[in-house]
């Protein structure tokens, strides 16, 4: 190795020093403690007994997971409907859209936390319009309800789907479509032959993207379900609250964790069968 090549290294090294300790504090080490208090009880001594109590649980673990699959659906019905009409637009239009995309992102959680349950609420501004409409006496009631959470998912996590798309999309080469056509494909079939198959890592992005904070979420359920609707977000903060319970909330946390990752890796595993398969003209 000559002295220039091993300045180079070094000289790496060292810019991802900075990098490698920030990646040791705040996430190695966080994993090593809930891994720990995973597996002690209270007193500090090993067991296998704070997992045995997740089944008090069960409901919330199916509930998470049951709101946070209906969310990433509605999301992707949405988003990528939303991305594909915004990727068709010119250049300039395209960063007016994604901006207002955007922005609702730029607004503190709870703030936007807090829009939302405005909005359903029984005296909210969706009742107060469908009042005008059909009367005083009309009453939606929409807030504490289950679609209420998942509403407040959609509403938070869309921008989440729509990105991963809408970037795949925008470097889609119009020649391809062009193609499709002149094989004899009309516009449905090329966006079901073309687009869609070319466009699967985006829309495993953003299946991802929503989904893993979906299932973890804790304050939409509490603010939006009225505390009515256990999620596992919930049970995790409700069991650091109380040190006595810190080793249930550990083990919870290390589930959720482990669930998490095997979701991740069975849609890289299905993104790269759709890249694999490629089109279909």
């Amino acid at each position: 190795m000559t002295g220039a090549s091993k300045a180079r290294r070094n000289g790496r090294s060292l810019a991802a020093a900075p990098h490698m300790v920030w990646a040791v504090l705040f996430i190695v080490a966080p994993l090593i403690f809930v891994a720990v208090f995973s597996f002690t009880s209270a007193d500090g001594g090993f067991t296998f007994r704070n997992f045995a109590d997740l089944a008090e649980y069960k409901e919330a673990f199916i509930r998470s997971a049951s709101y946070s699959l209906i969310a990433t659906v509605i999301c992707l019905l949405i988003g990528y409907p939303l991305a594909y009409g915004i990727s068709g637009c010119s250049p300039k239009v395209q960063r007016i859209l994604i901006m207002m995309v955007m922005l609702p992102m730029w607004i503190n959680f709870l703030i936007r936390t807090y829009a939302i349950m405005k909005i359903l609420e029984d005296t909210g501004l969706i009742n107060s319009l469908l009042q005008l409409v059909f009367g005083e006496d009309f009453e939606l009631h929409m807030i504490n309800t289950p679609g209420a959470v998942i509403a407040g998912m959609v509403y938070d996590y869309l921008p989440y789907m729509v990105l991963p798309v809408y970037t795949v999309l925008s470097k889609l080469d119009p020649k391809l479509n062009e193609a499709a056509a002149d094989l004899g494909c009309n516009r449905t079939e090329i966006l079901f032959k073309v687009t869609l198959p070319l466009s699967v890592s985006g829309i495993v992005s953003g299946i991802t993207m929503v989904f893993v904070p979906s299932i973890s979420t804790f304050y939409i359920s509490q603010k939006l379900g009225g505390g009515q609707y256990l999620m596992i977000g919930d049970a995790i903060e409700t069991s650091f609250s109380n040190t006595s319970t810190y080793n249930i909330g550990a083990a919870m946390s290390l589930v959720l964790m482990i669930i998490v990752l095997l979701s991740t890796a069975v849609m890289n595993r299905f993104d790269r069968s759709g890249e694999e398969g490629g089109m279909m003209i």
